[in-house]
């Protein structure tokens, strides 16, 4: 037995259940039983003819077209976005500009060389600085000077801290026994 008729016998036994069946429930009776399901037919493969291919194909490029553009638009507005356009001085600004500058630096090199022809008497740091003396020297010479001309302060240990307190207070206390006996006495 080869298989279509296997499947052709299968198809005879469930048409004859099924009228079994439509006889028992009483639906049956009203309608003629269906004979035997036909053999089933061999499935053939479907082909597409030349010209239907190049149709489809030729939706499908514009698909893919479109769905390409559309990615790209986004893409270029965000570009322009992070770099916005560039601003330019006009040549009346940048002359302007150029003008305040060359003040400022005359202004800064007059500040300069008015001091060094001015100054009368040098420090002793810069004494030693022009004489050509070693830096140790002159670091040294600075920090005598910084010393000399700081008055040295004199930090209160805490038995002078005291001390102050017990002044303060005690001239209090000695006058109220004072005051008491005044006021005894009168």
């Amino acid at each position: 037995m080869d298989e279509t008729s296997i499947i052709a016998a299968v198809d005879a036994e469930i048409g004859k259940l099924q009228q079994a069946r439509a006889l028992l429930s009483g639906a049956g009776a009203a309608t003629p039983a269906k004979k035997a399901a036909a053999p089933a037919k061999k499935a053939t493969k479907r082909s597409v003819s030349p010209e239907a291919r190049q149709r489809m194909a030729a939706a499908q490029k514009r698909r893919w077209a479109a769905a390409k553009t559309a990615k790209q638009a986004p893409a270029e507005k965000v570009a322009e976005k992070k770099a916005p356009k560039r601003r330019r001085l006009s040549p009346e600004a940048r002359k302007r500009i150029a003008e305040a500058q060359r003040k400022r630096w005359a202004a800064v090199k007059a500040a300069k060389s008015t001091p060094a022809k001015t100054a009368g008497k040098k420090s002793p740091a810069k004494k030693a600085a022009v004489a050509g003396t070693p830096a140790k020297a002159v670091k040294k010479a600075a920090r005598k000077v910084s010393a000399a001309k700081a008055p040295a302060r004199k930090v209160p240990t805490v038995k002078a801290k005291k001390a102050a307190q017990k002044k303060t207070t005690t001239p209090a206390v000695t006058a109220a026994p004072a005051a008491a006996t005044e006021v005894a006495a009168s």
